[in-house]
C-alpha cells in the first residue's frame, strides 16, 4: 500500500467520504480510513448510512405504510382484507437499502481515485509540515503514512447512562432498536428527542404500547414553542405516551422483562417493559484517533477544538461533524467536510451555521430552520410572527394530512425573515424554502409577493407569510391591538 498522500481523511461517514471525494476532485491524492464492520462486511457511510439516518427512515416508511393500509384506506373507499406485517421482510428491505447505499459510496471513492483503507487511523503527529498517521488494518498490521493534510471525521456513538446499561437484548441503544425481530408488547424509550420519537413511532405503529420518558420539563425544548406544543398533541393522539419531567433512576432485567424505576417530582414509580431503548444523545467518538503528543487541543466536553472554518489548532489539520461543536447532523458534517477540503486548497469556503435545518421524521414531520420566536426575542429583535394551519390547506386535506401548522418568525422593523418552523406533511422538504429565503436575506414581503402553485402544501408558506401582517386569505385574521 501507499505510505504517502496529500490528504488523509480519518472516518468514512457522510462528512468524511464527501471530504475525500471533494479532495480528489481538487487534485489531491487521498486516502480515507474507515474501520466499520457492518453485518460482517467492511462498510463506508458511518452511523448515518449503516445504523442511523437511512435504516431508521426505511423502517419509518414501512411502518407508516402498514398503519396507513390498516387504518386510513377505508376513508378513501379502499377495502382490504386482513392486514399483517412481516417484520423479518421489513428488516430485510432496510438492510438491502443500506447495503446498496454503502456499496455506492465505495464505488464513488473508487471512481474518484480515493484509496479506502479498512481499519483504524490514528494521528501520531500533526505539528510538522508532513503529518504522520498510523493505519492499523483489521489484522493488526500497522503502517505509518505521511501526509500534508488531515481531516478528522470519526463521528459519534450513543451515550450510555449508568442507570440503564444496555445489554443488546432487553435494554438496547438506537442501533439495537433497528433490529427487533418483532414488535415488543410494551416498549419503553428513554429520551424524547429525535431518535426516541422516531424509533418509538416505528414500533408504536407496529403494535407496541410505547412510553417515552423525558427528563427535561418541556417537550422538544429546541423547537419553537408553538410547534412543540402542536407536535406533542399530535404524537400523543397517535398513542405515544410522552412523559416530560420524568427521570429514569434505574432499569434492570428481571425474569426476561425490563423493570424501570422513575422519579416524577419526588414520587417513585415502577413499570415493566418487554424492551427498553436508551437514546439520550450521542457523544464524540475519538477512540484511538489521537496519539498522545499529537498536538490536538480538545474542549472541556471532549470535542476537538476548532474555529468557524473547522480548523484545529494545528495548520493543515481540520476536524468536522460530530467531533466538533454544533448540532450532530449528517448534513452539517457533509458541508463541513467540503468546506475543510476547499480551504486546504486555498479557497474561501464557509458554512452558514445560521441556516442548518433540523428535521424529526415522525408522521407528520417536524422541521425548523433559523431562529425560534423565543430565540429571536432573546437576541433583541422586535418580533412578528405568522402561522397557518394545514387544516385549511386544500392539498393537505385532499391527502388526508390536514393536521399541523407552519410558522414564520420575522423582525418587525426590517421585515427580515428570521426563522421558519413546521409540523405537518412534508415538513422536512418544505422547510428548505425557509432555508433558501434565509440564505438570500429575504423579507416577509418577498414571500408574500411570490406566486405559489395551487393546490400545494407549500401554499401554507405563503399564507403564513401573509399572516405575519394580518393578511392571510384562508384564515380569519384577528385584528392586532
Amino acid at each position: 500500500m501507499k505510505t504517502s498522500y496529500d490528504l488523509v481523511v480519518i472516518g468514512g461517514g457522510p462528512g468524511g467520504y464527501e471530504a475525500a471525494i471533494r479532495g480528489a476532485q481538487l487534485g489531491f491524492s487521498v486516502a480515507c480510513i474507515e474501520k466499520r464492520i457492518h453485518k460482517g462486511e467492511p462498510a463506508l457511510g458511518g452511523t448515518c448510512l449503516n445504523v442511523g439516518c437511512i435504516p431508521s427512515k426505511a423502517l419509518l416508511d414501512s411502518s407508516h405504510r402498514y398503519e396507513a393500509t390498516k387504518h386510513e384506506l377505508a376513508e378513501h373507499g379502499i377495502s382490504t382484507g386482513e392486514v399483517a406485517i412481516d417484520v423479518a421482510k421489513m428488516l430485510e428491505r432496510k438492510d438491502s437499502i443500506v447495503k446498496g447505499l454503502t456499496a455506492g459510496v465505495a464505488g464513488l471513492l473508487k471512481g474518484n481515485g480515493v484509496d479506502w483503507l479498512q481499519g483504524v487511523g490514528t494521528l501520531l503527529d500533526g505539528k510538522g509540515e508532513q503529518k504522520q498517521v498510523k493505519f492499523t488494518n483489521h489484522d493488526g498490521e500497522e503502517t505509518v503514512i505521511t501526509t500534508k493534510y488531515v481531516i478528522l471525521a470519526t463521528g459519534s456513538v450513543p451515550i450510555e447512562i449508568p442507570v440503564a446499561k444496555t445489554d443488546g437484548e432487553y435494554i438496547v441503544d438506537s442501533t439495537g432498536a433497528l433490529e427487533f425481530s418483532e414488535a415488543p408488547k410494551r416498549l419503553g424509550v428513554i429520551g424524547a428527542g429525535v431518535i426516541g420519537l422516531e424509533l418509538g413511532s416505528v414500533w408504536r405503529r407496529l403494535g407496541s404500547e410505547v412510553v417515552v420518558y423525558e427528563a427535561m420539563p418541556t417537550f422538544l425544548a429546541a423547537a419553537d414553542k408553538d410547534i412543540s406544543k402542536e407536535a406533542a398533541k399530535l404524537l400523543k393522539k397517535q398513542g405515544l405516551d410522552i412523559r416530560v419531567d420524568t427521570k429514569v433512576t434505574n432499569a434492570e432485567v428481571v425474569n426476561g422483562e425490563v423493570v424501570v424505576t422513575t422519579d416524577v417530582k419526588g414520587e417513585t414509580k415502577t413499570e415493566v417493559f418487554d424492551k427498553l431503548i436508551v437514546c439520550v444523545g450521542r457523544r464524540a467518538y475519538s477512540e484511538k484517533l489521537l496519539a498522545e503528543g499529537c498536538g490536538i487541543t480538545l474542549t472541556e466536553r471532549g470535542l476537538v477544538a476548532v474555529d468557524d472554518q473547522c480548523k484545529t489548532n494545528l495548520d493543515g489539520v481540520y476536524a468536522i461533524g460530530d467531533l466538533v461543536r454544533g448540532p450532530m447532523l449528517a448534513h452539517k458534517a457533509m458541508e463541513e467536510g467540503m468546506m475543510a477540503v476547499e480551504r486546504l486548497h486555498g479557497e474561501k469556503a464557509q458554512v452558514n451555521y445560521d441556516t442548518i435545518i433540523s428535521v424529526i421524521y415522525t408522521h407528520p414531520e417536524i422541521a425548523w430552520v433559523g431562529l425560534t420566536e423565543e430565540q429571536a426575542k432573546e437576541k433583541g429583535h422586535e418580533v412578528k410572527t405568522g402561522s397557518f394551519s394545514l387544516a385549511a390547506n386544500g392539498r393537505a386535506l385532499a391527502q388526508g394530512e390536514g393536521v399541523g401548522l407552519i410558522k414564520v418568525v420575522a423582525d418587525t422593523k426590517t421585515d427580515r425573515l428570521l426563522g421558519m418552523h413546521m409540523v405537518g406533511v412534508g415538513a422536512g422538504d418544505i422547510v428548505h424554502q425557509g432555508m433558501i429565503a434565509l440564505e438570500f436575506v429575504s423579507s416577509i414581503e418577498d414571500l408574500q409577493l411570490m406566486t405559489f402553485a395551487h393546490p400545494t402544501v407549500s401554499e401554507a408558506v405563503h399564507e403564513a407569510a401573509l399572516s405575519a401582517d394580518g393578511r392571510a386569505i384562508h384564515a380569519i385574521q384577528r385584528k392586532k391591538r
